[in-house]
């Protein structure tokens, strides 16, 4: 039987904020709404869909340390690269309450004391809708830390999904001014976790996590301290787009797995279905 039209990728970004601890590297996991029509429960990285917003010009002007050409040849796109760095800083400020951004003397502004119910306040408005980024930048006096935010990864939806995003993902190390508040609406919960500790909680079935985030806390495990993961994820150049495709068992498969190929035809693709553990 034919399959109706796919929805078309959403262009999206996704940051993962690490930091320093006494035992170790450690990353930020959100935990979805269970309410949510997408990913309910699921542990996740702050992160969503691009806004119109994002690519316009005086946002892009507010930028430190990186242009729209630049982000653009990054990211292998002729243009509009630099949106996807601004809805990262964006997304972590509205789930997990972190904004990079420079203040006047250009260190990474502070959010704790007498700016706390401020930014409270700016950060609400801005997941009501009552007031856009670029206002807030303004006036704060701030520019968007694009230059805090490494680029490493490129996933896409798989075909078949309710939901499809082209996701670009960056890492970050976590500001030492902020504290990190999820927003008790799309998330209900935050962790601060060293990688293997949540594989090892996923393996073990307590932690609900999504293939994309499951590779990317693989790549991060080997690493000691979040300067030396940033700067060899740093050196990477080619960043290849991962689709992976459900075979017809429901697998899902990665690009060079046995049956990939065929699993990318009408008659050989699988159906989408949440699984046990996601």
């Amino acid at each position: 039987m034919t399959r109706g039209a796919e929805p078309t990728p959403l262009p999206a970004a996704t940051v993962t904020l690490v930091r320093d601890a006494a035992h170790g590297l450690e990353v930020l996991l959100l935990q979805r709404n269970f309410g949510s029509g997408f990913m309910p429960g699921m542990h996740v990285f702050p992160g969503g869909a691009l806004d119109a917003a994002d690519a316009s010009g005086e946002l892009c002007a507010l930028c430190e340390g990186l242009d729209d050409a630049a982000a653009s040849r990054a990211l292998g796109v002729a243009r509009g690269g630099l949106a996807y760095w601004i809805a990262a800083i964006r997304e972590s400020f509205e789930e997990a309450n972190i904004l990079l951004a420079y203040d006047a003397s250009g260190d990474i502004v502070s959010l704790t004391g007498p700016a706390t119910q401020r930014f409270r306040a700016h950060r609400r408005a801005l997941d009501e809708g009552g007031i856009g980024l670029e206002a807030i930048v303004r006036k704060e006096g701030l520019r968007l830390a694009a230059d805090r935010l490494t680029y490493f990864g490129h996933w896409i939806t798989p075909a078949g999904a309710p939901r499809r995003y082209d996701t670009r993902f960056f890492v970050a190390v976590a500001p030492e001014l902020q504290e990190v508040a999820h927003d008790n609406h799309e998330t209900i919960g935050h962790a601060w976790l060293r990688p293997a500790d949540a594989l090892d909680g996923h393996r073990r079935g307590e932690i609900k996590m999504r293939l994309p985030t499951v590779r990317t806390l693989e790549q991060l495990a080997d690493h000691a301290s979040a300067q030396a993961l940033v700067a060899a994820l740093g050196t990477r150049r080619e960043i290849p787009a991962i689709l992976p495709r459900i075979a017809k068992d429901g697998t899902r498969l990665m690009p060079g797995d046995p049956g990939y190929e065929q699993a990318g035809s009408e008659e050989g693709r699988g159906e989408w279905k949440v699984r046990e553990g996601e």
